[in-house]
């Protein structure tokens, strides 16, 4: 238990046996974004996990304290890299959650928190987003507000939320059944998400179109709404847990044998259902039943395998693992299995894979100096590649990467992984990718 008066309440606090786990060793340091910026012990992961230790033992939560676990991303990465298996997504969230209760932050601080919080777990209110931002990009009084600079000089964390916004098209709504082309196979559920249903319906349209030509019925809850991986990232429990209730609820009685998720935050969050929610006794078995039924859609098109023809894409890509697919989900092989399957496709490798791209759900919107430096040094090393396409599995990232190619001054395509598979089934150009 706590210390009485130290920085954490006898709810969830970390857990000292998993604190105990870590031996100093620094193996994850050479994978911690913020340790590789700024080469700060507090800053690392054994030296957050040290701040935790001291706030179970007494020492009261400081402003101090709090800024070192708010920098950290939460990529995972050194969770994949110790070899003693501390369990540092763990303590993080723990921590967070104690965070959000017991440390008052600045009224500025607040006031974006809840800006952010009010807007991106909720699909409908992003909907309505879209037709103004729409007009600003059509009229390119975007691009003309990022010119004169007002925006950021006013407020940078605004200022890297409008330039992170993805250029959209139409949207792309999906119906709720969607029958099997050929033998049905299966029967999936599709998680639509929030941001990704709201900025990037194609990616939806290709996944069911995908998982249709594989030979998948599916079926598209239209009550469902936000995972609640945001929340859970942020420390923000009891908003998480009523999102996952929800979220349980419209997938329970859709008859679904699997529910596929093409955002790897989303995924890695509702796998984890099951810990979410194991202290309430009316959902703590439906959560767990749910979460052994979540799949990734590159881990249901591996298990299942390919029986619709693929046709030649004759282009350089090159692969960015997102961190809550690869370390959060341990995701790896499948998605540059099915790439690489694609007659005509180059796959090329990015150096320092481990190195998170900065997007990390809202961080880069409360943090943009140290998101948009992170970003850049990706970008760096995916211009290095040579590729014509960079592919990867999340929003965020897809965002993020695109701001940083943007700057870099190498033009190049960007698409989810799902995106050029359903190119090369419906036979389609690489100009689809390509920029224009």
């Amino acid at each position: 238990m706590p210390a009485p008066g130290g920085a954490f309440d006898d709810h969830n606090p970390p857990d000292a046996a998993l604190i105990g786990d870590c031996v100093h060793c620094g193996f994850c340091l050479p994978t911690c974004p913020t340790y590789v910026l700024w080469g700060e012990e507090m800053d690392s992961p054994r030296g957050r996990i040290y701040l935790m230790k001291e706030g179970l033992e007494g020492e009261p939560m400081s402003d101090s304290m709090v800024s070192h676990w708010d920098a950290c991303l939460g990529c995972m990465a050194c969770v994949t890299a110790c070899p003693s298996g501390v369990q540092y997504d763990t303590l993080i969230e723990q921590t967070r959650a104690q965070v959000e209760r017991h440390h008052e932050r600045s009224p500025k601080d607040r006031a974006l928190r809840g800006l952010i919080f009010s807007l991106f777990p909720h699909p409908k209110r992003l909907r309505l987003l879209r037709g103004p931002l729409r007009a600003l990009q059509a009229t390119g009084l975007d691009r003309a507000m990022r010119r004169t600079g007002l925006l950021e000089r006013l407020s940078p964390q605004l200022a890297a939320m409008e330039s992170l916004a993805p250029r959209l098209g139409r949207p792309e709504p999906l119906p709720p059944y969607i029958h099997a082309s050929g033998e049905r196979r299966a029967v999936v559920g599709l998680l639509t998400g929030c941001v990704q249903g709201a900025f990037f319906p194609g990616v939806n349209s290709a996944t069911a179109r995908v998982l249709q030509a594989e030979g998948c019925d599916v079926v598209v809850p239209a009550s469902q709404g936000c995972c609640g991986a945001l929340s859970v990232h942020n420390g923000r429990e009891e908003e998480a847990q009523g999102f996952a209730r929800r979220l349980v609820d419209s997938f329970e009685s859709s008859g679904v044998e699997r529910v596929v998720v093409n955002a790897a935050g989303c995924g890695s969050t509702m796998k984890e259902y099951a810990d979410l929610l194991a202290d309430d006794p009316a959902y703590a078995a439906r959560a767990r039943a749910f979460a052994e039924k979540v799949r990734d859609v590159s881990e249901i098109l591996d298990e299942l395998g390919t029986v619709a023809p693929r046709h030649p894409l004759d282009m350089t890509i090159a692969y960015h693992d997102a961190c809550h697919l690869a370390h959060a989900q341990g995701v790896r092989a499948q998605p540059r299995r099915l790439l690489e399957a694609i007659p005509g496709l180059s796959l090329k490798e990015i150096a320092e894979p481990e190195l998170c791209c900065g997007s990390a759900g809202i961080y880069n919107i409360v943090n943009p100096e140290p998101a948009r430096e992170l970003g850049d040094r990706k970008a760096a090393n995916i211009v290095a590649t040579g590729a014509q396409v960079l592919v990867t599995a999340n929003p965020g990232c897809l965002m993020q990467v695109t701001s940083a190619i943007q700057r870099s001054g190498h033009p190049m395509g960007m698409a989810h992984t799902i995106e050029v598979l359903d190119a090369s089934i419906r036979g389609a150009p690489v100009s689809t990718f390509l920029p224009a």
